[in-house]
């Protein structure tokens, strides 16, 4: 039995077959996902588990190069916006339009119980060494 780190069997997996340039999003409960991606559905109740502690958990296991936030939250969801900015300075921004169309190549969509509105960013994996 695994002593720390991400428990859950389905996520623990999918992450040990993330490759460099991979795409891994992070959504909350309300973002349409799409067919594809391998998804790994966290959501048990309305804000459970948070954006911020799956973001967080990922973030210990995963080398991240690059991440993409709809534009969105800025305006709506001001917590979100400065939890990416505090870990991506150079986040990149979009449409959340164009996020929903670039979280179709994700490998891996890991949704969570997030109920506040644009709580979603796509990580770009990169290389330990």
């Amino acid at each position: 039995m695994k002593r720390a780190g991400i428990l859950n069997r389905h996520l623990a997996g999918a992450l040990a077959e993330l490759g460099h340039g991979h795409g891994v999003l992070i959504c909350d409960a309300g973002m349409p996902i799409p067919k594809g991606p391998r998804v790994v559905d966290l959501a048990f109740r309305a804000g459970v588990p948070s954006f911020a502690e799956v973001l967080e958990g990922l973030l210990a296991e995963l080398v991240v190069e690059g991440a993409t936030a709809a534009t969105e939250v800025r305006e709506a969801n001001p917590a979100a916006a400065r939890l990416l900015d505090d870990r991506f300075p150079d986040l990149a921004l979009v449409p959340h339009e164009h996020l929903k169309d670039l979280s179709a190549r994700a490998h891996l969509v890991v949704r969570t119980g997030e109920a506040r509105p644009y709580a979603n960013v796509l990580l770009r994996c990169g290389v330990f060494f």
